[in-house]
């Protein structure tokens, strides 16, 4: 697992300031192809001692010079605010740092020691703000070659002693090939014109000793994802300020494993989730850094001989509506996909500057259309934002705030509102939920995703911030909820959402890099794009509490279960159902229950008894359904940023908070609970619902959960095992969400577990005589309604059908079918080796030698009808040292063979391809469309035979044989 940096340094778009933030990085695979010629041998570097010239020459410089403009910025009165304000504060900033500057020995300031590698990329961040000093206009320091030259002194007195050819790296892999090398060649370009040509080739000489290339990093492990990008634009900018054809094309290249959709690890998944670190959903940060660097390098890079424009782009350009723009409520980044940053002292707001400019920079290299929608986006939580100020962010650099402004100021640009509806984020167990006037997500964990991440010190309490914690907004209240100072004085035991243990945790609790995580995998849920049926099958970190916990998003409400609380760590066990600091939005800290109202006031505590319904000013409404005992604390708390990250501030913060909550005792043993969150409901509302309440609750326990709303006509049921709730029966772990609204029933099913091939569902419903459905339902009965639903390979993603709508239905027969034989054949020496005895199956289109395909064979005489669907059913994975994700398909051939006999030599050839399907590193199941092949094979014959291979070169797959007692392939068939 690659370690990763407590900050990151600035870069083209942020940051006049000393200290950096994150950084971030991921992996992928597949080649980015450019349109550019690569130039011969470019003209070599000036004779020693001599100055290098600035003008654009030719490609090199035309490069250089774009990006100088890109670190200074364009299209702004820089005697104008709020960049006059600023610019003097960046000229202010550099004054200090020149002032402070004392080369000597082993440091180049006195509080930052060479021995530190922080130090060194430290030493270069602050160079590279007296030479932004120098460059930029406005800021009292402009174009003063004094600075200038101090600048080139201190990139002197740091090569010479830290950050050159002959070092070993020490302390952070991240500030040798990343942190440092950025810093440098932004400073190297802003300040050229005094740079000599031998300065230019031994900085750049210490630049390829730790960054060779973009595959390999110091700590031994390949560059990933925002990593990645990062490492390109390290080899792109030593490439263009070494003039070096072969660099630019690398570092262009490279980015190709990052523009890709993956099934597993780091990187964008189908669904718009982002993962880091293998596990850690990590949009806000990581995400945002890979964001904004690909955008930067797709606009320099754009009018050069290394252009990217390979269509792979397309993955980028479409994770702005599906990965970024969900996360992004009125200006800012949901903490929920901020991994570790939420330790660090930068706001969510700060975080969604950066993505909003970030999605800026992108437009450039977007169709005209597409940029339109981004630029109305942008506008929209721009002009939104009420509780931060985008133009006085310190974080947000002189180019990025220009480029908001201008979107924001521009009248041509109409905004766009925030959009209504639930987006469910099942491989990285998120889900976010918008209704008019508010939004909220949530944040599970699984044996997929972490608890949570800790590393170099930071976020040494989020052990629970994963588990079940949800975060609401609105519209016009709560916008700096979490902004103003919430981690650090929040207690971190009582998030809102979650069901945890009073047992103590220590700091850093279970390792870095996302490393701890519970060992179960009910996470996630079903979700028909404007509700959700959302659970988790809860573990506590570092306890031994187990619990089923529920989460109904259905309209206005969510509506949260939970069952089978049991814990034995003799301590208490809580319920959060709200932790709201009182500061950050017009929040007063009223709270009424059942209509009595509580003073506005800290330091006191109270339990109500058999409560019905409370209702906090600003915040929201909660219903009780049958009563419970409600606990409420209204205190201030004292915190600091150092006491969640190791590099923060010590000063103490107070905030006031009103918490909410269910005590469920020392050592529960099956407790439960039930209640209702209306997130901005005010007091009369609240109160109605209570009275007259549209939903019932019709099964909370460890087998399953299940809800009804008449007002929605929606019913909602997450099954932990096979059963029954309500008018739902399944043959298997699931999420069912039905619909009925306007004569119709929509059904959503998923499986968060990701177990199950098929779940056979049964509604107690009838008298539908049409259908739409996805290709992966089948409907076998219409009364009651019975549907055999394909959720296996679907990574917990939903799959639907509506009922009263479509084409015609009848009833059908569902078999399921075991090969009668099966084996696997490989050229070259094994040309003549039969493989039919082994457990599993290998499949590789490779070289001679090493080529490998499988072979099955079925006997349909079982079936009784014309089939109407057949669908192979193979588990395996990838396990090849070329990489990770790959295809198979599924071919016609010949079933003249047998499973003992059958080798390269004597296989039938194949056909035509049928079906292809992806797969990875992580074992799953692959379905593999045969129905046309099935169905030729039922009218001709007793017997089908499939081949599986790869239709162009791929990685070796591993899938189980039939003599494989676990998951052995089958033959699914729904026949008349």
């Amino acid at each position: 697992m690659q370690a990763q940096p407590a900050r990151r340094p600035p870069d083209t778009i942020r940051v006049s300031a000393e200290r950096p933030q994150v950084g971030h990085r991921h992996r992928v695979g597949a080649d980015v192809h450019t349109s550019g010629h690569d130039p011969r041998t470019p003209r070599p570097h000036a004779a020693a001692g001599s100055r290098v010239p600035c003008g654009a020459a030719d490609a090199f410089d035309a490069l250089r010079l774009r990006w100088r403009r890109a670190l200074i910025g364009s299209g702004f009165d820089p005697a104008a605010e709020p960049y006059a304000s600023r610019l003097a504060a960046l000229g202010a900033t550099a004054a200090g740092f020149r002032g402070t500057m004392a080369p000597a020995g082993e440091s180049l300031w006195p509080d930052q020691p060479l021995a530190s590698s922080d130090s060194v990329t430290g030493g270069y961040a602050r160079l590279r703000v007296m030479a932004l000093a120098y460059a930029q206009a406005g800021t009292g320091l402009t174009g003063d070659a004094s600075l200038r030259d101090d600048v080139v002194a201190g990139l002197d007195h740091l090569h010479g002693h830290a950050y050159h050819a002959s070092t070993t790296f020490y302390g952070n892999w991240w500030d040798w090939n990343i942190g440092a090398p950025l810093a440098l060649t932004d400073t190297m370009t802003l300040v050229h014109d005094a740079l000599s040509s031998t300065q230019l080739g031994s900085w750049l000489a210490a630049i390829d000793h730790f960054v060779p290339s973009a595959d390999q990093l110091l700590h031994v492990g390949p560059a990933t994802g925002a990593n990645r990008v990062d490492v390109c634009a390290v080899l792109a900018r030593r490439g263009m300020l070494g003039r070096s054809a072969a660099k630019l094309a690398a570092a262009r290249d490279g980015l190709s494993p990052v523009l890709v959709q993956v099934r597993a690890g780091d990187g964008f998944y189908a669904d718009g989730s982002f993962i880091q670190h293998r596990r850690v959903p990590y949009t806000g940060t990581y995400g945002e850094v890979l964001l904004s660097g690909l955008a930067a390098m797709l606009a320099w890079l754009a009018e050069s001989p290394w252009a990217v424009t390979s269509s792979h782009r397309r993955v980028l350009f479409d994770a702005v509506a599906t990965t970024y723009a969900p996360f992004i409520h009125n200006g800012l980044v949901m903490d929920a996909v901020s991994g570790r940053a939420i330790a660090r002292n930068q706001s969510d707001h700060q975080r969604g500057h950066a993505v909003s400019a970030g999605i800026l920079q992108l437009a450039a290299s977007a169709p005209p259309a597409e940029a339109a929608v981004w630029k109305a986006m942008v506008k929209g939580w721009t002009q939104r934002e009420r509780w931060a100020n985008i133009t006085v962010d310190p974080k947000l650099g002189i180019p990025a705030l220009a480029a908001v402004l201008a979107v924001r100021d521009d009248p041509a640009v109409t905004p766009s509102p925030e959009p209504v509806g639930h987006r469910l984020f099942a491989s990285m167990d998120r889900a976010v939920h918008r209704r008019p006037g508010w939004a909220a997500v949530l944040s599970l964990c699984s044996g997929r995703t972490a608890f949570y991440e800790t590393t170099n010190g930071e976020n040494l309490k989020g052990w629970h911030t994963s588990n079940g914690a949800y975060h609401y907004w609105g519209d016009t209240w709560g916008g700096g909820q979490y902004s103003d100072s919430y981690w650090p004085t929040v207690d971190p035991y009582r998030l809102p959402g979650i069901t945890a243990s009073r047992k103590t945790l220590a700091d850093a609790w279970g390792g870095a890099f996302g490393l701890p995580r519970p060992d179960t995998v009910w996470a996630g849920g079903a979700c028909d794009g404007a509700h959700a049926a959302l659970g988790q099958d809860t573990r506590g970190p570092d306890s031994s509490l187990k619990a089923k916990k529920s989460w109904f998003f259905v309209g206005d409400t969510i509506t949260c279960l939970g069952a089978g609380i049991t814990a034995t760590d003799g301590t208490a066990v809580e319920t959060t159902i709200d932790n709201r600091g009182l500061g950050g939005g017009p929040l007063t800290g009223s709270l009424t229950v059942d209509g009595v109202g509580r003073p506005a006031a800290t330091g006191w505590s109270a339990t109500f008894p058999d409560a019905g319904w409370a209702q906090l000013d600003g915040a929201a409404g909660y219903i009780f359904p049958g009563g419970a005992d409600v606990r409420v604390l209204s205190e201030s708390r004292t915190g600091s940023w150092s006491q969640i990250s190791a590099s923060g501030s010590t000063a103490p913060i107070s905030r006031d908070y009103l918490t909410l909550w269910l005590d469920h005792g020392v050592d529960p043993a099956g407790a439960s609970y039930h209640y209702l969150l209306l997130p901005g409901a005010d007091a009369g509302t609240t109160a109605a619902r209570a009275a007259n309440p549209t939903v019932t609750a019709l099964s909370n326990t460890t087998t399953a959960q299940a809800i009804t709303d008449s007002a929605t006509g929606v019913t909602a049921a997450n099954f932990f095992t096979a059963g029954t709730a309500g008018p739902v029966t399944v043959s298997a772990p699931c999420s069912v969400l039905i619909h009925e609204h306007g004569g119709q029933l929509k059904v959503t099913v998923a499986d968060p577990t990701r177990a199950a091939t098929t779940v056979t569902v049964t509604l107690a419903r009838s008298g539908y005589a049409t259908a739409a459905c996805d290709p992966q339902v089948s409907i076998t009965n219409v009364d009651p309604i019975t549907l055999v639903v394909e959720v296996g390979g679907s990574l917990g993603a939903g799959r639907s059908l509506t009922l009263g709508t479509g084409s015609a239905v009848t009833g059908g027969q569902h078999l399921t079918l075991a090969p009668v034989a099966d084996a696997y054949v490989r050229d070259g020496s094994y040309a003549t080796t039969n493989f039919g005895n082994d457990q599993y199956m290998i499949i590789k289109n490779a070289s001679a030698g090493w080529a490998r395909r499988a072979y099955l064979k079925f006997d349909l005489t079982a079936l009784t009808g014309a089939p109407r669907r057949a669908v192979l059913w193979v588990s395996g994975h990838t396990a090849d040292s070329a990489g990770t994700h790959t295809t198979i398909s599924a071919y016609t051939t010949g079933s003249g063979w047998t499973e003992n006999d059958i080798t390269w030599n004597t296989s039938p050839a194949l056909g035509t391809v049928e079906a292809t399907a992806p797969l990875c590193d992580v074992t799953d199941w692959i379905p593999l469309d045969v129905t046309s092949l099935i169905t030729s094979a039922y009218i001709s014959g007793a017997t089908a035979a499939v081949a599986i291979y790869q239709s162009s070169a791929g990685l070796a797959t591993v899938i189980n044989s039939r003599r494989n007692p676990v998951r052995p392939p089958f033959l699914q068939v729904i026949s008349d």
